[in-house]
């Protein structure tokens, strides 16, 4: 029997594309977001061109129980999941102190605590089974902070901290976890955060489908926990561990301005 995928955040960017190329590959899928509809037509596209089996779970893992309602339904179907990505995730772009601290804790729901939970519900069973692999979807903003971004960047940090930490207690298992971190990349990200007009969104910005080709073949390949699509990002992220902290925070700031500003 194929190999089933689960993918949250499945319904655009590097998600969408993610589940493409499990699509391409055979394996049976399981899309988690919000939006039914973009699921629904995503599932037909892929069992047209692909002849894929798709299960469409439309949830919000803004809300605390949303994790656990996913998991009772897919132990209802006797079908494991063999590969958890941890995609979901969005940013609340501005000054911490001017932020609308509802949306931001929605953000720490989603980014952090989400992914938590799921990979609490789904690592267990695939440690029994003595198979598996979860994809926890970081950044390049996951090795420094972020002004401007403060509560994205510390939760993208957990998200690292958390994979590669668990990494080290599956050695032994047949059980892997990475974290994937992309830079900037053309999605409706920025926009949907309100910071299209930053400097780092306008030099730089990597495809969608090449990042998630990236990362759909560092997972093939079992590579090492921290994987970071791109020249650019990789550099990036090997100057930032020889960096005073003090620099690193202003150069972030610089950054993650607007252009105008």
């Amino acid at each position: 029997m194929n190999k089933r995928v689960l993918i949250t955040g499945a319904s655009s960017g590097i998600g969408r594309e993610l589940a493409g190329l499990f699509a391409r590959d055979g394996f049976r899928l399981v899309l988690v977001a919000r939006d039914k509809e973009r699921l629904e037509k995503l599932a037909d596209q892929f069992r047209e061109q692909y002849g894929t089996v798709t299960k469409v779970i439309a949830k919000d893992l803004s809300r605390p129980d949303a994790p656990g309602e996913i998991y009772a339904e897919l132990k209802q179907d006797e079908s494991p999941v063999d590969i958890l990505v941890n995609n979901a995730g969005f940013n609340v772009y501005g000054p911490f102190f001017e932020a609308d601290l509802a949306k931001t804790l929605e953000m720490v729901q989603v980014n952090l605590v989400s992914l938590t939970q799921m990979t609490g519900l789904f690592l267990p069973d695939m440690v029994k089974r003595g198979g598996g692999k979860v994809l926890n979807i970081g950044s390049t903003g996951s090795f420094a902070p972020g002004p401007f971004n403060a509560v994205y960047c510390a939760t993208k940090a957990y998200v690292l901290s958390f994979t590669e930490a668990i990494a080290q207690e599956l050695q032994g298992t047949d059980v892997m976890a990475m974290a994937f971190c992309p830079g900037a990349t053309k999605t409706e990200f920025a926009k949907r955060a309100g910071m299209e007009d930053t400097r780092i969104f306008l030099a730089g910005v990597m495809d969608a489908h090449e990042v998630a080709k990236c990362g759909y073949r560092f997972l093939e390949e079992g590579r090492s926990v921290i994987t970071v699509p791109g020249i650019v990002n990789k550099l990036t992220v090997a100057s930032l561990r020889f960096s005073p902290r003090v620099l690193v925070g202003k150069v972030g700031r610089y950054l993650m301005s607007r252009a105008s500003a």
